[in-house]
């Protein structure tokens, strides 16, 4: 997972938390170097005081012996009385003496010369301290495991002339040096692992507390809606950023409920305006041919026509048809205005719909169901509704000259149960499929356009949905969605 897609409070706790563990790390690795460091410096700082002694003695040496002083007579001053070996012993540290070529003469301590000293002296050595402003090589070998240093310096006579070369080996001996470091090592990671515990629940209830406005400014902001009254948010004290987004917020919650009284105020106005012209319009429709045939009635009427009792039921006939029409007009006004109630009645869905398309008497709608029974949560009265006006809609989009075809299906698809109303009709137009589903909207010469609108709503307040596809000259399959629970 993503750092950033982490909430700001566990980004906190984390960052608090790695902050600590880097920078334990990085106190023991300086621990770590400045313990090395310090080894270091003390090696080479005890070589040179031996150094120093033991060319101390040497000097004593070369001034006591019986042998003149020359390169020729170096093994032999020293071989004298055992002095290289006294010196050695006196001191504790091993003593090697090379000619100025290079070639091992003598050595104090076979055992060890052996194993960590050359016999011939590698001409790198040599060369560095035939140097001027070099009188002292300092070198650095591995073996076993263990780490040397080694001394190199000029044995010279009372007139600062070479006669051999002093090799002094050092065994690092780092035992002490790394005891010292894992204790101090072992109470550092006992001082920061507390640290760390104490830095986890500090790091907890920081975080804590700097997203708890944040958290209220949230949650409140997930419950704003358009359609409700919205709470302001009341917070105590906290910082000058958070309270300028608190203030922002409620300034926004007043104004939107300012903006959203008014719009509905405007949205009803207008909708009883247009529901007002649209009846006014819808039942002066009817109004006209029943005033037209009144008045050609009253003035044409004979009672001694010998026809007079059919054209009274003539006349009866259209008022009658026109008086339907605007009962329809009212229904459909009433049916649509309606919401429909979310009753979650289990019902068979293909029951429901068989029952529905048997108030039609068309032997031309054909209805297979795949299955016998299909179980789902639905209000029954509202389904009728549904499948009734998309049925009534596809006998109104067949042209006279057709041969009419109906098909009605029922089935599953996954979670959700599916019916479908197919005709063989004139089809839709592309400029007409966006507004198919409008309130008002209609392509035919009687009816008020809201069928499908109400379907519509019936169905996406059970959480459906309703699309359609269409081929002009060819037919309309409308397709009904919605889940089975």
């Amino acid at each position: 997972m993503k750092l950033t897609k982490l909430s700001l409070r566990t980004r906190i706790f984390i960052s608090m938390t790695v902050l600590v563990l880097l920078a334990s790390v990085l106190v023991a690795a300086i621990t770590v170097y400045q313990y090395k460091e310090e080894a270091e410096e003390y090696h080479r700082e005890r070589l040179e005081r031996k150094e120093e002694r033991i060319r101390i003695a040497i000097n004593n040496a070369l001034k006591s012996t019986t042998y003149e002083v020359k390169e020729e007579n170096v093994m032999l001053i020293f071989r004298e009385n055992n002095r290289i070996y006294q010196i050695s012993e006196e001191h504790t540290l091993p003593i090697n003496i090379y000619s100025l070529s290079g070639k091992l003469l003598i050595k104090s301590e076979e055992t060890f010369v052996s194993d960590t000293i050359d016999i011939q002296l590698d001409s790198i050595i040599i060369n560095r301290l035939s140097k001027k402003y070099e009188k002292r090589y300092l070198g650095v070998s591995e073996k076993d495991g263990e780490h040397f240093l080694s001394s190199y310096t000029y044995i010279e006579d009372d007139r600062s002339k070479p006669l051999a070369i002093l090799n002094l080996p050092y065994l690092e001996d780092d035992n002490f040096f790394s005891r010292e470091l894992w204790e101090s090592l072992t109470r550092l990671g006992q001082v920061y692992l507390l640290m760390l515990l104490v830095a986890i629940m500090f790091a907890y209830f920081l975080s804590k507390y700097i997203t708890r406005s944040l958290k209220t400014i949230s949650d409140t902001i997930d419950q704003t809606r358009l359609d409700k009254r919205n709470k302001r948010i009341k917070i105590g004290n906290v910082g000058e950023e958070i309270y300028s987004l608190v203030n922002a917020y409620n300034s926004m919650i007043d104004e939107l409920e300012e903006s959203a009284a008014m719009l509905a105020k405007s949205e009803r106005e207008a909708a009883w305006r247009e529901m007002a012209k649209q009846v006014a319009h819808e039942i002066k429709n009817p109004l006209t041919p029943m005033r037209l045939t009144v008045q050609s009635f009253e003035r044409k009427f004979d009672p001694g026509d010998p026809n007079v009792n059919q054209k009274v039921k003539e006349y009866s006939d259209t008022l009658i048809q026109q008086i339907d029409t605007m009962s329809s007009i009212a229904s459909a006004f009433s049916n649509f205005a309606q919401m429909p109630a979310q009753k979650n009645e289990t019902l068979d869905v293909v029951k429901v719909v068989r029952l529905a398309l048997d108030i039609f008497n068309e032997g031309y709608i054909i209805f297979p169901s795949e299955k016998e029974e299909i179980i789902a949560k639905f209000d029954k009265t509202q389904l009728i509704r549904v499948v009734t006006n998309l049925v009534k809609n596809g006998i109104q989009a067949i042209h006279e000259d057709q041969t009419p075809k109906i098909m009605v299906n029922v089935f599953t698809e996954k979670e959700n149960v599916v019916i479908t109303v197919a005709d063989n009709g004139i089809g839709i137009t592309e400029e007409n499929k966006n507004k198919i589903f409008e309130p008002k909207f209609t392509t035919k010469t009687s009816g008020m356009g809201l069928g499908l609108g109400m379907v519509k709503n019936i169905v996406e307040t059970y959480n459906g949905s309703i699309t359609f596809t269409s081929q002009e000259g060819k037919g309309t399959v409308f397709k009904v969605k919605f889940p089975r629970e």
